[in-house]
């Protein structure tokens, strides 16, 4: 993935600085050479890491530093101090840390230090592992297996076409033409093979044996000593006369993407149909290209079930601004060549409909394996199904949630990303719990929102500042316990929202 670059600034940490300048607990931001580094004190110790976080860039300096952890502002990757591992996506690779001393009162920041050394504990799994699914949650499984330590067999098998992508980028920087193609994938093709993962693609698994402790799948048998079920989440398909046209578009996979990136040529009108966060990342990118854009959508507000009718009203006018109109308040009822009829008896013109109304978890192979099955697969607090031994992560797992005390499944990529992390640890029997609090962004020109924790439902909405300045916080509460925190240009805020919601 591509980064944004940091510029080089603050003092030159190579030379020293004067010990009383770094305060316990605050962030310094300096430079080594040409390279951005960011010190850390927590009591006597000090730590100095590369200033860019390895997700995109993010400024790491302007994050927040908790326990052993530095937090990105940007998308809330979390990197030890004393390490640089990450500890929470979704970042992939680690920061460099730097060696420091002190000599008398100067503190200096000498050569790197070398990679942390993979985990030598081991593994409980006796055999081989497979993963279904290449999503977030199977290919950071993957990368976390290795670098825990485990050395069997491993394989990633995936449905899609294309290798493991950063399917956040679908909707957003890469639809608008600001991405290329390239900064796509999570890895190159090479990195499978250096790590040993069997990666295989365009193939769908058929049934899982669990008696027999095997996937069978359209391209042979895979036996397995442990599993982990991430096969996400498919789109829910408009059932109306003329979906099947060819100019209608869905958008999950890379081929999707790229399918309505090919069309752009002779495209005018474009036709949204949802007002989901997939529905207004596409009609923002397709505006970005100079498209003009119709939404239409059933409900009063976009996003109101999910943000609230305060930040959902924000963001129709932040679209509207654009140039993006609104139908709310309809349906389809066809689709024709040249455009739709609503409802109502409307028709609109549209060269192309791209369809977001939402997702559906991928359940049948773990229902005609017999798992439990509760609107989700049913996980405990380590991820794993009622079959000892199989796992769920992703779009698909529904898991206790200890910071609300419900069965929440939700539908982020962060979330997938970190299931991906816990579940391969305990796949090697570490037994950690899945205690994060969950937390998503979604993009729209130059805003993007950021949200931390989990509110199905509240009965109180508390806004800090003001949305129209694109300054504000906003709180969703229930019986007094605020949920979950949504932010728009406070971006450390939101970090330090995460903070809170994590001891609740």
């Amino acid at each position: 993935m591509a980064t944004e670059a940091t510029q080089v600034s603050g003092p030159d940490l190579g030379k020293g600085i004067p010990a009383s300048e770094l305060r316990d607990g605050a962030l310094l931001l300096g430079h080594v050479g040409e390279e951005a580094v960011c010190l850390v004190r927590k009591g006597r110790e000090v730590f100095a890491l590369g200033a860019k976080c390895t997700h995109y860039g993010g400024p790491l300096a302007e994050g927040l530093f908790a326990g052993d952890s530095l937090r990105c502002p940007l998308h809330h990757a979390r990197f030890c101090v004393r390490t640089g591992a990450v500890l929470a996506g979704p970042a992939l690779d680690p920061v460099t840390c730097w060696q420091v001393e002190q000599r008398g009162d100067q503190l200096l920041v000498l050569g790197k230090k070398p990679p942390a050394p993979r985990s030598t504990e081991g593994s409980k799994v006796p055999g081989p592992i497979v993963i279904l699914g290449g999503g977030a949650a199977g290919q950071v499984a993957a990368e976390t297996l290795r670098r825990e330590g485990y050395e069997g067999k491993l394989t990633l098998l995936s449905a899609d076409a294309a290798a493991p992508v950063d399917r956040p980028n679908l909707s957003k920087d890469y639809l608008a033409g600001t991405a290329p193609e390239e900064w796509i994938p999570l890895r190159p093709r090479e990195f499978y093979a250096e790590q040993r993962i069997e990666l295989v693609l365009g193939v769908r698994a058929t049934q899982i044996d669990v008696a027999g402790k095997r996937v069978l799948s359209e391209s042979g048998v895979y036996p397995y000593a442990g599993l982990l079920i991430a096969t996400g989440a498919d789109p829910v398909r408009l059932s109306i006369p003329g979906a099947e046209l060819p100019h209608v578009h869905y958008l999950r996979s890379l081929a999707d993407s790229s399918a309505i990136i090919a069309k752009l040529g002779g495209v005018k009108r474009a036709l949204v149909v949802g007002a989901s966060f997939i529905g207004l990342e596409v009609a923002a990118s397709l505006r970005a290209r100079g498209v003009a854009v119709t939404v239409v959508a059933p409900e009063g507000r976009p996003l109101e079930r999910v943000l609230g009718p305060e930040l959902g009203a924000f963001l129709r006018a932040l679209h509207e601004q654009q140039g993006v109109r609104f139908q709310l308040g309809h349906t389809l009822k066809s689709i024709s060549p040249t455009g739709v009829v609503l409802d109502g008896g409307e028709s609109l013109d549209a060269d192309l409909v791209v369809a977001g109304i939402g997702v559906r978890p991928s359940l049948s192979l773990a229902q005609a394996a017999g798992l439990n099955i509760e609107r989700g697969i049913a996980v405990n607090e380590y991820l794993e199904t009622s079959a000892p031994g199989i796992f769920a992560a992703g779009d698909v797992a529904r898991w206790p949630d200890p910071h609300t005390g419900e069965r929440i499944r939700v539908e982020h990529w962060v979330v997938a990303e970190r299931h991906g992390q816990i579940a391969a640890r305990n796949l090697l029997g570490r037994k950690q719990p899945c205690d994060f609090v969950p937390f998503f962004w979604s993009q729209h020109y130059d805003v993007t929102v950021r949200y931390v924790g989990h509110a199905e439902a509240w009965d109180q909405i508390r806004i800090d500042g003001n949305l129209e300045r694109r300054d504000a916080r906003v709180s969703y509460l229930r019986a007094g316990k605020t949920l979950a925190v949504a932010t728009v240009g406070r971006d450390r805020e939101s970090l330090q929202a995460e903070a809170e919601l994590e001891q609740s």
